[in-house]
């Protein structure tokens, strides 16, 4: 049986830059603020680390930032047959890291653990999906309960697993025999420290440039990750919170790339928890929030306020829509007192060092809800501990993000649909139907329309109050070259060392 161990790793320091005959055999590190749950690429949502995982085993799909599309990965290509029906075809003369062949039956396999094993973190990706069916070794069929236009959306977050290795090896095969067919291998897992990958080399996807080994290291403070990028022990720092912009600005060896986030940043409210099943309560909040303050004082205008869950350039943005939530703490107290509610306990829970200045903003949220009539309670858990109690429906009040709206559909049915997820427990029959209409319009601008639909009602009922999107900034030392996404994605294709 073959053991992945890691390769002996030199220090830090980089390589002088390769040419097109010699590959770099420099180390990029990579210092993040998410958690990194283990070896199963299927147990854990959080946006960079499944992009990870992507990368090692490949996914069918995926979104070209530059093209603004999805366009085929492991697939050749993946078209509609009839509304119920998409052919899936995969690339001929894919191999994995051990030279097996990438079949139609691991697209089944991978579907199928998805949807059915009870370590799944990403049922959502396949809840529309009834069935797939082999063809032949390149080509499946899958079949949808429904018409479902963002088919292709949900695939790019599918990652493509062998069955022949789970037939030997069970769940085991995720530490013991990890091959996929992406351009960078699994050289080690440290849950809750790093993740290290090494080069598939003669991958199509790589270039000689491109970094020997990535480490993504966990640094939850962002004290932590700026200082790692001073001192040249990472390379690319994520979030850098804005009162450390100018830090970084002013090394010598880095500097400061900004890009403009599609994540949505909300208060959650479960309808499972009073006061939340209350639409006043969740309205309150909604008003009580100052949110042009915030973005003003303390993420020093490196934020982009939201009407809704969406903003220009995403499916169902309307230029004309404004929310009806302006702040108003008089409006937040006649609500809650209509409602009998006034003094109402509630407890806000926050991660600490997971988004910008998230600690700071939550704590600047305190005085505002008790001015509407709450009594508040923080709690600021560690994010692992959050981020599980969140995904099992357990936490009644959070701030969070939701990342990767490129198409904002599949996180609409996942927070607000009923049945989507245990994260907020939402249902609204009216919102249900809105959903549904929005997922089966093939056509892009009556699927923008009822989308909007979606948004109206979304924002009218409030289970989550929706903040503003960030302009991230990055950290980047001058000795590689790496343009962030809108989504938070670190691939190794996408570094250049310099």
């Amino acid at each position: 049986m073959k053991k992945f161990l890691l390769s002996t790793l030199a220090a830090v320091a980089l390589s002088a830059p390769a040419t097109a005959a010699e590959p770099t055999n420099a180390r990029v590190a990579v210092a993040i603020t998410e958690t990194i749950s283990g070896h199963n690429p299927y147990s854990d949502p959080v946006v960079l680390v499944s992009s990870v995982w992507c990368q090692i085993y490949g996914c069918i799909m995926r979104y070209d930032f530059d093209r603004k599309e999805y366009v085929p990965y492991l697939a050749e290509s993946v078209k509609p047959v009839d509304a119920l029906t998409w052919e899936l075809r995969l690339r001929p003369g894919l191999t994995r890291h051990n030279g097996e062949k990438v079949v139609a039956a691991d697209i089944v396999h991978s579907i199928n653990f998805l949807k059915n094993d009870p370590t799944s973190g990403k049922g959502y990706l396949v809840s529309s999906i009834d069935k797939v069916e082999i063809v032949d070794d390149l080509t499946v069929l899958i079949r949808t309960t429904s018409a479902d236009a963002t088919l292709r959306d949900n695939l790019a977050g599918i990652v493509v697993t062998s069955k022949a290795l789970y037939d030997q090896y069970g769940a085991e095969m995720f530490s013991k025999a990890p091959y996929g067919a992406g351009p960078y291998k699994l050289a080690e897992v440290r849950i809750g420290e790093h993740m290290i990958l090494e080069r598939n080399d003669g991958h199509p996807m790589l270039s000689p440039n491109n970094p020997r080994q990535v480490m993504y290291r966990i640094l939850p403070e962002p004290e932590q990750r700026v200082t790692a990028l001073a001192n040249g022990e990472v390379q690319i720092a994520q979030g850098v919170p804005p009162q450390l912009v100018q830090r970084v600005r002013d090394m010598p060896n880095a500097r400061i790339e900004t890009i403009n986030s599609v994540e949505m940043m909300f208060l959650a409210m479960s309808p499972k928890t009073h006061p939340w099943d209350r639409k006043e309560a969740r309205q309150a909040v909604a008003h009580a929030i100052n949110r042009e303050g915030i973005v003003r004082a303390i993420l020093q205008g490196q934020a982009a306020l939201l009407n809704g869950p969406v903003s220009e350039g995403q499916i169902g943005f309307d230029p004309d829509f404004v929310s009806p939530y302006d702040y108003n703490p008089e409006k937040a107290r006649n609500l809650l007192k209509s409602a009998g509610l006034e003094g109402v306990e509630i407890t806000l829970s926050t991660p600490v060092g997971r988004y910008t200045a998230d600690r700071q903003i939550a704590e600047a949220m305190l005085p505002m809800l008790e001015d509407a009539g709450f009594t508040v309670t923080l709690e600021t858990p560690e994010w692992a501990t959050l981020w599980s109690n969140v995904q099992a429906g357990k936490v009644p009040f959070y701030y969070m993000g939701r990342g990767s709206m490129i198409d904002p559909s599949r996180a609409l049915h996942q927070y607000f649909g009923t049945g989507g997820s245990p994260r907020i427990g939402y249902s609204d029959a009216e919102l249900d139907t809105r959903l549904a209409a929005e997922k089966a319009e093939f056509d892009p601008a009556l699927r923008n329309e009822k989308m909007q639909s979606v948004i109206s009602r979304l924002v009218e009922e409030a289970p989550a109050a929706f903040m503003w999107q960030h302009q991230m900034a990055w950290g980047i030392s001058n000795t590689v070259t790496f343009q962030p996404r809108p989504a938070d994605q670190v691939n190794g294709w996408e570094i250049f060392v310099n």
